[in-house]
């Protein structure tokens, strides 16, 4: 019998697939201060990850579908469409998945420079994604019963830092700067939306945990406030202790969770940075695995990627994406984030045009959870995500956007080559490709 994963193990998932913990937030707190970061923090969640949140809870709950998202808009706009959001979602994918491996030997880097360094930070970037395959190969119901204590190991440091700072606020709190400049002020809010998406990841999985229709909801909204709370909290408890402004630059936490709380809390940080990225490969990895198989249920990819293990895991897409992440080590940073941004965005604008029109197309479909304002709230909910990211297209590494739109044409050609591919039989294809939608 199939084990299913639980609500708490969905919420711990999720956890991962968005956040991961406030590691990545010391360049928002950089670039504007510790006021005006606080108030991007608590404005970025209501204008993009609630509505994306919202919309996940909708349309998992009456879509239960092992390919979660690509089900979603192919059933809305059709199978061209369908395509293009696995396509994109997949692509975003090789740049996402490697930002953790990397992270990951950057914290090992702080404990122990020399295995970070050269081909032996290499080879263990490449071993972490190794050892995800082979905790994936157990099924989602292990990937989220570990995300739990994960979870638990990775927050410990910064309630400690919070309690400590708090406890210790006798300092004036540092000023915001005066004026912010527009370039790091959106600079700024780009960092906020990486640290909060990711939240259609959890979809992919709706066949694999228990009563997705009641919990999919449920959990998009408890990790949410998770999320938040998160956030806030250790960056308060920073500014109430006197944190000077310029302590914060990329990867500081541990020099200011030992300025606030001492040594432990500061090596405890440095480890909890790798349970951290650890801990988002790990859930990812078997969020985008489902998506092969279910292109290959549709006759887009040979059906030896439908093929299952005990676990329900698809084992060929699980070792064959491993293979393709582990090749997108060599990115730098800043590159990946931008290119998972523009790449991921526009998959969830499909989503969100997706949302809408099942509304009229399919007004009848149960839906356990809807997001409210009847018709007219399914279109405005998308509204401010599509304006932050179109914003992020206007200030991004326009290199990066170069590179972006090559994946997306390169979307539109493969969609033509596997229409191609089914029309000469090579391999036999259903003819719900060949004919397209």
């Amino acid at each position: 019998m199939k084990k299913e994963m639980t609500l708490l193990g969905l919420i711990a998932a999720t956890f991962f697939m968005v956040s991961g913990g406030p590691y990545g937030l010391e360049d928002l707190i950089a670039q504007t201060g510790y006021g005006i970061g606080i108030l991007i923090l608590c404005l970025v969640p209501f204008l993009w990850a609630l509505p994306t949140s919202l919309m996940v809870g909708e349309l998992a709950s009456a879509i239960p579908d092992s390919g979660g998202f690509y089900v979603w808009v192919q059933r809305a706009l059709g199978k061209f469409w369908g395509f293009q959001e696995a396509w994109l979602s997949l692509a975003a994918s090789i740049f996402d998945m490697g930002i953790y491996p990397l992270l990951f030997v950057t914290y090992l880097g702080v404990l122990a420079p020399s295995l970070a360094s050269g081909w032996r930070g290499s080879a263990i970037a490449t071993a972490l994604i190794g050892a995800c395959l082979l905790w994936n190969m157990r099924g989602a119901k292990a990937v989220g019963d570990g995300s739990v204590w994960m979870g638990a190991l990775m927050c410990s440091p910064f309630v400690a830092l919070t309690a400590a700072g708090l406890w210790h606020a006798h300092r004036v709190p540092v000023s915001a700067p005066a004026h912010v400049p527009h370039a790091a002020l959106m600079g700024g809010v780009l960092v906020a939306m990486w640290n909060f998406m990711g939240w259609d990841n959890a979809s992919t999985i709706a066949t694999e945990v228990e009563n997705p229709q009641r919990n999919y909801p449920r959990a998009m909204l408890w990790t949410l406030c998770a999320i938040i709370a998160a956030y806030i909290l250790p960056v308060a408890a920073a500014w109430l202790f006197g944190v000077p402004l310029a302590s914060w630059a990329t990867g500081s936490w541990a020099a200011i969770g030992g300025a606030v709380a001492g040594p432990l809390v500061r090596d405890a940080i440095v480890v909890g940075g790798m349970v951290s990225a650890a801990g988002m490969l790990n859930s990812l990895m078997m969020s985008y695995s489902r998506l092969p198989a279910a292109l290959a249920q549709d006759g887009f990819l040979p059906r030896v990627f439908t093929k299952l293990n005990a676990a329900s895991v698809p084992l060929i897409a699980l070792f064959a994406l491993g293979t393709v992440w582990a090749a997108a080590l060599g990115f730098s940073f800043d590159r990946l984030v931008m290119l998972d941004i523009l790449l991921y965005g526009s998959s969830l604008v499909l989503e969100f045009v997706a949302l809408a029109v099942l509304r009229w197309k399919e007004p009848d479909l149960p839906r356990p959870f809807m997001v409210p304002g009847g018709k007219a709230g399914a279109v405005a909910v998308g509204v401010f995500p599509a304006a932050l990211l179109a914003l992020a297209a206007v200030y991004g590494d326009h290199h990066g956007i170069g590179i972006g739109l090559g994946m997306m044409a390169a979307g539109v050609a493969a969609w033509v080559g596997v229409r191609a591919w089914a029309l000469l039989g090579k391999p036999k294809a259903s003819a719900a490709v060949a004919a397209g939608d």
